[in-house]
């Protein structure tokens, strides 16, 4: 197969970063991009997650009770029989 050459602007940190892993797991930064880009077409598509660093609605509603629950340090309910507990939540 014929080679071509990839031009790829980024960071100067970042590519400092980046060809210092590289080279800790004995690739080059172009054998690092070739297993990328191999991973990218036999997934056919990105081959990670790719999300928005922002909590959605849930996790917002998640992290608020859990806020408000550390102000109110009552345990809630207290069971002292397995079985009532178990009934209750199974209902």
């Amino acid at each position: 197969m014929a080679q071509t050459n990839v031009c790829i602007r980024m960071d100067g940190n970042l590519k400092n970063e980046f060809d210092n892993i590289c080279r800790e797991l004995g690739l080059t930064t172009s054998a690092a991009f070739t297993v990328f880009a191999r991973a990218v077409v036999r997934c056919g598509g990105i081959p990670f997650e790719m999300v928005i660093d922002q909590p959605n609605a849930k996790t917002i509603a998640a992290i608020e009770e859990a806020r408000a629950a550390e102000k109110n340090k009552s345990p809630g309910k207290v069971y002292t029989d397995a079985g009532e507990m178990m009934k209750e939540l199974l209902s």
